[in-house]
Protein backbone atom coordinates (compact mmCIF):
# COMPACT_ATOMS: atom_id res chain seq x y z
CA UNK A 1 0.00 0.00 0.00
CA UNK A 2 1.06 3.38 -1.06
CA UNK A 3 0.41 5.55 2.13
CA UNK A 4 0.78 9.64 2.90
CA UNK A 5 0.89 10.70 6.29
CA UNK A 6 -0.15 14.47 6.57
CA UNK A 7 0.35 17.29 8.71
CA UNK A 8 -1.46 20.73 8.74
CA UNK A 9 0.35 22.14 11.70
CA UNK A 10 1.55 21.04 15.30
CA UNK A 11 3.24 23.93 17.29
CA UNK A 12 6.23 24.28 14.77
CA UNK A 13 7.77 20.65 16.02
CA UNK A 14 8.90 18.28 13.76
CA UNK A 15 5.82 15.74 14.21
CA UNK A 16 6.21 12.82 16.55
CA UNK A 17 2.24 12.09 15.06
CA UNK A 18 3.79 11.48 11.52
CA UNK A 19 7.18 9.64 12.63
CA UNK A 20 6.10 7.01 14.92
CA UNK A 21 2.97 5.82 12.39
CA UNK A 22 5.71 6.03 9.79
CA UNK A 23 7.86 3.51 11.46
CA UNK A 24 4.65 1.10 12.21
CA UNK A 25 3.46 1.15 8.29
CA UNK A 26 6.74 0.57 6.91
CA UNK A 27 7.67 -1.74 9.65
CA UNK A 28 4.51 -3.45 7.88
CA UNK A 29 5.67 -3.63 4.01
CA UNK A 30 4.12 -0.06 3.11
CA UNK A 31 5.62 2.53 1.24
CA UNK A 32 5.09 5.88 3.37
CA UNK A 33 5.80 9.38 2.71
CA UNK A 34 5.46 12.28 4.76
CA UNK A 35 4.20 15.88 4.39
CA UNK A 36 4.45 18.59 7.30
CA UNK A 37 2.53 21.36 5.41
CA UNK A 38 3.19 23.86 8.02
CA UNK A 39 7.08 23.81 6.32
CA UNK A 40 6.30 22.73 2.92
CA UNK A 41 3.28 23.14 0.53
CA UNK A 42 1.14 20.07 -0.82
CA UNK A 43 3.42 17.95 -3.31
CA UNK A 44 0.94 17.43 -5.76
CA UNK A 45 2.93 14.41 -6.98
CA UNK A 46 2.57 12.20 -3.90
CA UNK A 47 -0.93 13.02 -3.75
CA UNK A 48 -1.60 11.25 -7.21
CA UNK A 49 1.05 8.44 -5.84
CA UNK A 50 -0.87 7.58 -3.17
CA UNK A 51 -3.60 4.76 -2.60
CA UNK A 52 -4.14 5.80 1.00
CA UNK A 53 -4.15 9.49 2.89
CA UNK A 54 -4.13 9.57 6.66
CA UNK A 55 -4.30 12.91 8.24
CA UNK A 56 -2.73 14.02 11.33
CA UNK A 57 -4.94 16.16 13.64
CA UNK A 58 -3.18 16.77 17.40
CA UNK A 59 -5.26 20.36 17.75
CA UNK A 60 -7.69 22.63 16.87
CA UNK A 61 -6.20 24.70 14.50
CA UNK A 62 -4.69 21.71 12.47
CA UNK A 63 -7.91 20.42 11.85
CA UNK A 64 -9.73 23.73 10.89
CA UNK A 65 -6.76 23.72 8.26
CA UNK A 66 -7.40 20.20 6.94
CA UNK A 67 -10.79 21.60 5.51
CA UNK A 68 -9.06 23.09 3.05
CA UNK A 69 -6.63 20.57 2.19
CA UNK A 70 -8.58 17.87 2.04
CA UNK A 71 -10.83 19.17 -0.98
CA UNK A 72 -7.59 19.16 -2.76
CA UNK A 73 -6.43 15.97 -2.19
CA UNK A 74 -9.71 14.61 -3.21
CA UNK A 75 -10.00 16.74 -6.45
CA UNK A 76 -6.21 15.75 -7.54
CA UNK A 77 -6.96 12.09 -6.42
CA UNK A 78 -10.43 10.77 -5.94
CA UNK A 79 -10.11 7.28 -5.83
CA UNK A 80 -7.45 7.50 -2.70
CA UNK A 81 -9.18 5.98 0.87
CA UNK A 82 -8.74 8.72 3.51
CA UNK A 83 -8.36 8.55 7.18
CA UNK A 84 -8.12 11.25 9.77
CA UNK A 85 -6.17 10.45 13.43
CA UNK A 86 -5.15 11.95 16.48
CA UNK A 87 -6.98 13.47 19.63
CA UNK A 88 -9.24 16.28 17.17
CA UNK A 89 -9.98 13.45 14.78
CA UNK A 90 -12.86 11.60 16.95
CA UNK A 91 -13.93 15.36 18.66
CA UNK A 92 -14.85 15.71 14.55
CA UNK A 93 -15.91 13.07 13.25
CA UNK A 94 -19.64 13.96 11.45
CA UNK A 95 -17.72 17.05 10.00
CA UNK A 96 -14.52 14.52 8.97
CA UNK A 97 -16.84 11.90 7.47
CA UNK A 98 -19.11 15.01 5.40
CA UNK A 99 -15.22 16.07 4.17
CA UNK A 100 -14.94 12.32 2.50
CA UNK A 101 -13.05 10.55 5.30
CA UNK A 102 -14.23 6.65 5.57
CA UNK A 103 -12.11 6.25 8.97
CA UNK A 104 -11.26 8.19 12.19
CA UNK A 105 -9.11 7.34 14.64
CA UNK A 106 -8.52 8.99 18.06
CA UNK A 107 -6.48 7.82 21.11
CA UNK A 108 -3.52 5.34 20.49
CA UNK A 109 -3.56 5.69 16.93
CA UNK A 110 -0.50 3.48 15.60
CA UNK A 111 -2.13 0.15 16.29
CA UNK A 112 -5.25 1.33 14.30
CA UNK A 113 -3.28 3.12 11.59
CA UNK A 114 -1.51 -0.37 10.40
CA UNK A 115 -4.57 -2.13 10.44
CA UNK A 116 -6.17 0.42 8.81
CA UNK A 117 -3.60 0.36 5.71
CA UNK A 118 -3.52 -3.77 5.94
CA UNK A 119 -7.15 -3.40 4.97
CA UNK A 120 -8.67 -4.59 7.98
CA UNK A 121 -11.86 -3.22 10.07
CA UNK A 122 -11.59 -1.17 13.45
CA UNK A 123 -13.15 -2.44 16.44
CA UNK A 124 -13.91 1.42 17.22
CA UNK A 125 -13.18 5.01 16.58
CA UNK A 126 -10.95 5.26 19.44
CA UNK A 127 -8.35 3.28 20.89
CA UNK A 128 -6.95 3.07 24.65
CA UNK A 129 -5.13 -0.23 24.11
CA UNK A 130 -1.39 -0.25 25.77
CA UNK A 131 0.93 -0.42 22.93
CA UNK A 132 4.51 -1.32 22.12
CA UNK A 133 6.22 1.20 20.62
CA UNK A 134 8.47 1.58 18.02
CA UNK A 135 11.15 4.40 17.83
CA UNK A 136 9.88 6.44 15.37
CA UNK A 137 10.92 7.15 11.92
CA UNK A 138 11.54 10.56 10.66
CA UNK A 139 12.68 9.73 7.37
CA UNK A 140 11.03 12.43 4.92
CA UNK A 141 10.32 15.27 7.27
CA UNK A 142 11.87 18.89 6.72
CA UNK A 143 14.86 18.78 9.21
CA UNK A 144 15.06 19.73 12.56
CA UNK A 145 16.54 23.28 11.56
CA UNK A 146 13.14 24.24 9.87
CA UNK A 147 11.32 24.24 12.77
CA UNK A 148 10.91 26.36 16.25
CA UNK A 149 13.81 26.61 18.20
CA UNK A 150 14.60 27.80 21.90
CA UNK A 151 16.11 30.76 23.01
CA UNK A 152 18.64 30.88 25.83
CA UNK A 153 20.35 34.16 26.55
CA UNK A 154 19.78 35.67 22.92
CA UNK A 155 20.79 32.22 21.11
CA UNK A 156 18.61 29.98 19.56
CA UNK A 157 19.27 26.05 20.29
CA UNK A 158 18.19 23.61 17.87
CA UNK A 159 15.26 21.57 19.23
CA UNK A 160 13.78 18.16 18.67
CA UNK A 161 10.62 17.09 19.62
CA UNK A 162 9.26 13.55 21.08
CA UNK A 163 6.66 12.43 23.28
CA UNK A 164 7.05 10.12 26.58
CA UNK A 165 3.17 9.59 27.50
CA UNK A 166 -0.07 10.37 26.21
CA UNK A 167 -3.15 11.18 27.95
CA UNK A 168 -3.79 12.68 31.00
CA UNK A 169 -4.86 11.45 34.47
CA UNK A 170 -6.70 14.39 35.16
CA UNK A 171 -10.30 15.76 33.82
CA UNK A 172 -10.01 19.25 33.25
CA UNK A 173 -13.38 20.68 32.02
CA UNK A 174 -11.44 22.32 28.97
CA UNK A 175 -9.26 20.13 28.34
CA UNK A 176 -9.54 18.35 24.41
CA UNK A 177 -7.84 15.34 25.68
CA UNK A 178 -10.20 14.67 28.32
CA UNK A 179 -13.09 13.49 26.06
CA UNK A 180 -10.80 11.14 24.13
CA UNK A 181 -8.91 9.48 27.20
CA UNK A 182 -11.47 9.47 29.66
CA UNK A 183 -9.07 10.23 32.51
CA UNK A 184 -6.06 7.63 31.52
CA UNK A 185 -2.94 8.06 30.01
CA UNK A 186 -0.40 5.59 28.10
CA UNK A 187 3.25 6.03 28.32
CA UNK A 188 5.76 5.01 25.36
CA UNK A 189 8.53 3.11 26.53
CA UNK A 190 11.24 4.79 28.19
CA UNK A 191 14.27 3.06 25.25
CA UNK A 192 12.05 3.97 22.46
CA UNK A 193 12.48 7.53 23.96
CA UNK A 194 15.94 7.28 24.17
CA UNK A 195 16.46 6.01 20.70
CA UNK A 196 13.92 8.73 19.18
CA UNK A 197 15.85 11.69 20.70
CA UNK A 198 19.13 9.30 20.06
CA UNK A 199 18.34 10.07 16.36
CA UNK A 200 16.95 13.76 16.98
CA UNK A 201 20.49 14.47 18.71
CA UNK A 202 22.36 12.82 15.74
CA UNK A 203 20.29 14.78 13.31
CA UNK A 204 21.30 18.22 15.47
CA UNK A 205 19.34 18.85 18.22
CA UNK A 206 20.91 20.81 21.28
CA UNK A 207 16.91 20.54 22.97
CA UNK A 208 14.41 18.38 23.80
CA UNK A 209 10.32 18.96 24.10
CA UNK A 210 9.18 16.65 25.80
CA UNK A 211 4.91 17.01 24.53
CA UNK A 212 3.22 15.08 26.62
CA UNK A 213 -0.17 16.29 27.99
CA UNK A 214 1.58 16.44 31.51
CA UNK A 215 5.18 14.88 31.81
CA UNK A 216 4.42 13.97 35.88
CA UNK A 217 1.23 11.99 34.85
CA UNK A 218 3.66 8.99 35.39
CA UNK A 219 6.75 10.53 37.66
CA UNK A 220 8.93 7.63 37.51
CA UNK A 221 8.19 6.90 33.91
CA UNK A 222 9.45 10.35 33.47
CA UNK A 223 12.52 10.60 35.98
CA UNK A 224 13.76 7.34 34.36
CA UNK A 225 13.90 8.99 30.76
CA UNK A 226 15.43 12.22 31.94
CA UNK A 227 18.19 10.86 34.33
CA UNK A 228 19.20 8.36 31.34
CA UNK A 229 19.09 11.38 28.91
CA UNK A 230 21.63 13.19 31.05
CA UNK A 231 23.96 9.95 31.92
CA UNK A 232 24.37 9.94 27.84
CA UNK A 233 24.06 13.55 27.05
CA UNK A 234 25.71 15.48 29.84
CA UNK A 235 24.75 19.19 27.59
CA UNK A 236 21.67 18.20 26.44
CA UNK A 237 18.93 20.28 28.01
CA UNK A 238 14.97 20.02 27.52
CA UNK A 239 11.31 21.63 28.29
CA UNK A 240 8.40 19.35 29.51
CA UNK A 241 4.99 20.58 30.75
CA UNK A 242 3.37 20.32 34.31
CA UNK A 243 0.01 20.78 36.28
CA UNK A 244 0.70 23.17 39.00
CA UNK A 245 -1.13 20.19 40.99
CA UNK A 246 1.61 17.73 39.83
CA UNK A 247 4.72 20.56 40.47
CA UNK A 248 3.41 20.43 44.28
CA UNK A 249 3.22 16.94 44.43
CA UNK A 250 6.39 16.07 43.21
CA UNK A 251 8.10 19.02 44.29
CA UNK A 252 11.12 16.56 45.63
CA UNK A 253 11.69 15.90 42.04
CA UNK A 254 12.15 19.59 40.72
CA UNK A 255 16.16 19.38 41.41
CA UNK A 256 16.13 16.09 40.11
CA UNK A 257 14.60 18.41 36.52
CA UNK A 258 17.58 21.18 37.36
CA UNK A 259 20.30 18.52 37.91
CA UNK A 260 19.57 16.71 34.58
CA UNK A 261 19.04 19.50 32.47
CA UNK A 262 15.73 21.01 32.48
CA UNK A 263 15.62 24.81 31.31
CA UNK A 264 11.86 25.40 31.26
CA UNK A 265 8.87 24.05 32.65
CA UNK A 266 5.48 25.17 30.84
CA UNK A 267 2.01 24.90 32.65
CA UNK A 268 -1.33 25.45 31.95
CA UNK A 269 -2.33 27.26 34.57
CA UNK A 270 -4.70 29.03 32.73
CA UNK A 271 -6.36 31.74 35.24
CA UNK A 272 -5.24 33.74 38.36
CA UNK A 273 -9.24 33.39 39.34
CA UNK A 274 -10.32 31.05 41.87
CA UNK A 275 -13.80 31.03 40.72
CA UNK A 276 -12.79 30.53 36.82
CA UNK A 277 -10.34 27.49 37.98
CA UNK A 278 -12.96 26.06 39.76
CA UNK A 279 -15.33 26.31 36.63
CA UNK A 280 -12.42 24.91 34.62
CA UNK A 281 -11.63 21.77 36.99
CA UNK A 282 -7.72 22.96 37.32
CA UNK A 283 -7.53 21.38 40.20
CA UNK A 284 -5.49 24.12 41.71
CA UNK A 285 -5.38 27.64 42.91
CA UNK A 286 -4.43 30.63 42.63
CA UNK A 287 -2.40 30.86 46.04
CA UNK A 288 -0.87 26.99 44.63
CA UNK A 289 0.34 28.55 41.42
CA UNK A 290 2.21 31.28 43.66
CA UNK A 291 3.77 28.40 45.80
CA UNK A 292 4.79 26.62 42.30
CA UNK A 293 6.08 29.48 40.90
CA UNK A 294 8.44 30.13 43.67
CA UNK A 295 9.29 26.34 44.00
CA UNK A 296 10.40 26.29 40.53
CA UNK A 297 12.15 29.53 40.87
CA UNK A 298 13.67 28.29 43.85
CA UNK A 299 15.22 25.04 41.84
CA UNK A 300 16.35 27.35 39.07
CA UNK A 301 13.64 26.42 36.92
CA UNK A 302 12.07 28.92 34.53
CA UNK A 303 8.41 28.74 34.72
CA UNK A 304 6.43 29.44 31.70
CA UNK A 305 2.77 29.71 32.54
CA UNK A 306 -0.10 29.64 30.15
CA UNK A 307 -3.22 31.38 30.24
CA UNK A 308 -6.86 31.65 28.95
CA UNK A 309 -7.95 35.10 30.52
CA UNK A 310 -11.42 35.33 28.61
CA UNK A 311 -13.77 33.24 29.31
CA UNK A 312 -17.84 33.58 29.79
CA UNK A 313 -16.93 34.76 33.61
CA UNK A 314 -14.30 36.67 32.49
CA UNK A 315 -15.07 41.24 33.77
CA UNK A 316 -13.48 44.43 32.69
CA UNK A 317 -12.21 44.44 36.22
CA UNK A 318 -10.87 40.73 36.92
CA UNK A 319 -8.65 41.27 33.40
CA UNK A 320 -7.47 44.38 35.18
CA UNK A 321 -6.81 42.50 37.97
CA UNK A 322 -4.98 39.78 36.06
CA UNK A 323 -2.74 41.94 34.62
CA UNK A 324 -1.76 43.50 37.68
CA UNK A 325 -1.04 39.63 39.17
CA UNK A 326 1.30 38.99 36.65
CA UNK A 327 3.40 42.53 37.33
CA UNK A 328 3.38 41.90 41.31
CA UNK A 329 4.59 38.39 40.42
CA UNK A 330 7.29 39.71 38.07
CA UNK A 331 5.76 37.73 34.91
CA UNK A 332 4.68 40.96 32.68
CA UNK A 333 8.04 40.35 30.59
CA UNK A 334 7.75 37.07 30.52
CA UNK A 335 4.15 35.58 29.32
CA UNK A 336 4.15 35.50 25.80
CA UNK A 337 1.57 38.70 24.81
CA UNK A 338 -0.61 36.16 23.07
CA UNK A 339 -1.67 34.92 26.15
CA UNK A 340 -3.24 38.11 27.29
CA UNK A 341 -5.46 37.28 24.48
CA UNK A 342 -6.46 34.21 24.10
CA UNK A 343 -9.99 33.28 24.77
CA UNK A 344 -12.02 29.85 25.70
CA UNK A 345 -12.58 27.26 23.56
CA UNK A 346 -15.51 25.25 23.34
CA UNK A 347 -14.94 22.42 20.79
CA UNK A 348 -17.43 19.19 20.52
CA UNK A 349 -17.03 17.29 23.27
CA UNK A 350 -15.50 19.62 25.53
CA UNK A 351 -16.97 18.72 29.82
CA UNK A 352 -17.60 22.52 29.66
CA UNK A 353 -20.84 21.71 27.94
CA UNK A 354 -22.31 19.57 31.16
CA UNK A 355 -22.41 23.19 32.73
CA UNK A 356 -26.07 24.41 32.72
CA UNK A 357 -24.36 27.99 32.33
CA UNK A 358 -22.34 27.37 29.61
CA UNK A 359 -25.33 25.45 27.31
CA UNK A 360 -27.54 28.35 28.53
CA UNK A 361 -24.68 31.00 27.03
CA UNK A 362 -23.37 29.47 23.59
CA UNK A 363 -24.65 29.23 20.22
CA UNK A 364 -25.26 26.68 17.78
CA UNK A 365 -21.93 24.26 17.04
CA UNK A 366 -20.09 26.38 14.27
CA UNK A 367 -19.25 23.47 11.36
CA UNK A 368 -16.53 26.48 10.30
CA UNK A 369 -14.70 27.60 13.31
CA UNK A 370 -14.98 24.11 14.99
CA UNK A 371 -16.33 25.41 18.28
CA UNK A 372 -19.53 26.19 19.86
CA UNK A 373 -19.70 30.24 20.09
CA UNK A 374 -20.36 32.20 23.10
CA UNK A 375 -20.29 35.73 24.24
CA UNK A 376 -19.58 38.11 27.02
CA UNK A 377 -20.34 41.51 26.08
CA UNK A 378 -18.77 43.02 29.34
CA UNK A 379 -14.93 41.79 27.72
CA UNK A 380 -15.48 41.09 23.61
CA UNK A 381 -14.37 44.45 22.31
CA UNK A 382 -11.70 44.77 24.47
CA UNK A 383 -10.62 40.73 23.94
CA UNK A 384 -11.37 42.05 20.30
CA UNK A 385 -8.71 45.21 20.85
CA UNK A 386 -5.89 43.13 22.72
CA UNK A 387 -5.79 40.82 19.99
CA UNK A 388 -4.96 43.68 17.47
CA UNK A 389 -3.14 45.88 19.50
CA UNK A 390 -1.01 42.20 20.06
CA UNK A 391 -0.89 41.95 16.00
CA UNK A 392 0.44 45.34 15.11
CA UNK A 393 3.10 45.63 17.70
CA UNK A 394 4.42 42.00 16.39
CA UNK A 395 4.29 44.25 12.92
CA UNK A 396 6.83 46.34 14.69
CA UNK A 397 8.79 43.61 16.33
CA UNK A 398 8.16 45.13 19.81
CA UNK A 399 9.10 43.48 23.14
CA UNK A 400 6.69 41.59 25.07
CA UNK A 401 7.28 44.37 28.06
CA UNK A 402 6.41 46.67 25.47
CA UNK A 403 2.95 44.72 24.24
CA UNK A 404 2.38 44.48 27.83
CA UNK A 405 2.14 48.34 28.80
CA UNK A 406 0.23 48.46 25.16
CA UNK A 407 -2.46 46.04 26.73
CA UNK A 408 -2.39 47.62 30.47
CA UNK A 409 -2.66 51.00 28.95
CA UNK A 410 -6.08 49.82 26.66
CA UNK A 411 -7.50 47.51 30.19
CA UNK A 412 -6.31 48.88 33.59
CA UNK A 413 -6.40 52.94 32.76
CA UNK A 414 -4.04 53.16 35.81
CA UNK A 415 -0.33 54.30 35.74
CA UNK A 416 2.14 51.20 34.93
CA UNK A 417 3.71 50.29 38.53
CA UNK A 418 7.48 51.10 37.17
CA UNK A 419 8.70 50.06 40.65
CA UNK A 420 7.66 46.30 39.81
CA UNK A 421 10.51 43.85 40.55
CA UNK A 422 11.69 42.38 37.23
CA UNK A 423 13.52 39.76 35.96
CA UNK A 424 16.37 40.26 33.25
CA UNK A 425 14.16 38.63 30.13
CA UNK A 426 17.04 37.66 28.30
CA UNK A 427 17.89 35.26 31.74
CA UNK A 428 14.13 33.57 30.57
CA UNK A 429 14.17 30.40 27.88
CA UNK A 430 11.74 30.33 25.32
CA UNK A 431 10.45 28.53 22.30
CA UNK A 432 9.92 30.61 19.38
CA UNK A 433 6.81 29.48 18.20
CA UNK A 434 4.44 29.97 20.79
CA UNK A 435 0.88 29.24 20.06
CA UNK A 436 -1.15 27.45 21.91
CA UNK A 437 -4.15 24.88 21.18
CA UNK A 438 -6.80 26.11 23.65
CA UNK A 439 -8.21 28.95 21.76
CA UNK A 440 -10.22 29.82 18.64
CA UNK A 441 -7.30 30.50 16.52
CA UNK A 442 -7.83 33.94 14.50
CA UNK A 443 -8.33 34.15 10.65
CA UNK A 444 -4.94 35.82 10.18
CA UNK A 445 -3.13 32.79 12.25
CA UNK A 446 -4.93 30.40 9.90
CA UNK A 447 -3.80 32.25 6.44
CA UNK A 448 -0.29 32.53 8.15
CA UNK A 449 -0.31 28.77 8.86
Amino acid sequence: MRVLLISTYELGRQPFGLASPAAWLRRDGHEVRVVDLSRSPLPMPSVEWAEAVAFFLPMHTATRLFLGVVERVRAVNPRARLCAYGLYAPLNEVLLRGAGVETVIGGEFEQPLAEWAAGRDLPGKISLARQQFLPPDRAGLPPLASYAGLVVNGSTRRTGYTEASRGCKHRCRHCPVVPVYQGLFRVVQADVVLDDIRGQVSAGAEHITFGDPDFFNGPGHAREIVEALHREWPALTYDATIKIEHLLKHRDLLPVLKATGCLLVTSAVESLDDFVLEKLDKGHTRADFVEALALTRGAGLALSPTFIPFTPWTTRESYARFLAELVELDLADQVAPIQLAIRLLIPEGSLLLELAEIRERIGPFDMRALCYPWRNPEVDELQRTVQELIKREEKRRSSRGENFRQIWDVAVGAPFPEDAPRISRAAIPYLTELWYCRAEPTEEQLALE
